[in-house]
C-alpha cells in the first residue's frame, strides 16, 4: 500500500512491464537453469553479461556466444528456451486497462522495461495483441533500445527529460524493490507492486489511497 497525499499532481504513469502486465516466473526459470547448467549460482560475470545485453551493449549473437562458450554441450535453442522460460502469460483484463487509460487521456502513459531482444521478440510472438498493448502508451521505453537500465539514475533522468517532466509529478509502479528505490531518490512517487497479491488493474482502488 502507498499513500500519495497531493495525487492530483501526478501527471504521468510509468509503469513496469514483467510482473505488472506480463506475468513471469522467475523462481522456477532460475531453478531449472542452474539445474541445466549444473550450477548452483550463477557468476558475478554471468549477471555482468545479462546486465550488457539488457542495455543492448551486445548483440543476441556475442549473448548466446558468451553460453555457449560456458557451456558447449547445451545448444542454442537450449540456451534462448531457458533464458525465455521466465516469460509467462499476458493476462487480457490488464490490455483492457491500459486501454481505458489511455483513452481517458487523463496520463501520460510511459512504460519502462528493463529487457532484451530475446524477450521481446517471444512477446511479440507469443502475445498477439503485443502492438495493441504498445500502442496505448505515450511513450514505450526499452532498455535494450535506449542503452540504459533501471535502477540507474540516468534511464529515470532520460524519461523525465524525453518527456518534459518533473519527478514530483510522476507515479512509477515496478515488481522490484531495487527500481523502486532508485526511482524514489529522483523524487518520483513509487508503488512497489507485489504480483502475488496485488494487480495493476486495482491501481485506482480506494484501499490504495493513490487516487
Amino acid at each position: 500500500m502507498i499513500i500519495l497525499k497531493h495525487i492530483s499532481m501526478i501527471k504521468a504513469l510509468i509503469f513496469d512491464f514483467g510482473n505488472v502486465f506480463l506475468n513471469l516466473g522467475i523462481e522456477k526459470s532460475m531453478k531449472d537453469t542452474l539445474k541445466s547448467f549444473q550450477l548452483d549460482s550463477f557468476s558475478e560475470e554471468m549477471y555482468a553479461i545479462n546486465y550488457l545485453y539488457e542495455q543492448g551493449l551486445l548483440s543476441t549473437d556475442e549473448f548466446l556466444e558468451f553460453y555457449l562458450g560456458l557451456f558447449p554441450e547445451l545448444k542454442k535453442e537450449e540456451i534462448i528456451q531457458l533464458w525465455n522460460s521466465i516469460l509467462k502469460d499476458f493476462p487480457s483484463h490488464r490490455l483492457k486497462f491500459i486501454q481505458n487509460l489511455a483513452l481517458e487521456k487523463k496520463y501520460k502513459l510511459i512504460l519502462l522495461s528493463n529487457t532484451n531482444e530475446l524477450h521481446i521478440d517471444w512477446v511479440i510472438n507469443n502475445v498477439p495483441f503485443y502492438d495493441t498493448f504498445k500502442n496505448s502508451f505515450d511513450n514505450f521505453y526499452l532498455s535494450h533500445e535506449i542503452g540504459l537500465r533501471k535502477p540507474d539514475a540516468a534511464i529515470f533522468e532520460y524519461v523525465l527529460n524525453q518527456n518534459h517532466l518533473k519527478a514530483k509529478d510522476c507515479l512509477f509502479i515496478d515488481d522490484t524493490k531495487e527500481h523502486i528505490l532508485g526511482a524514489s531518490k529522483m523524487g518520483i512517487h513509487t508503488w512497489n507492486i507485489n504480483p502475488k497479491t496485488e494487480d495493476i488493474t486495482n491501481l485506482f482502488n480506494v484501499k490504495n489511497h493513490l487516487f
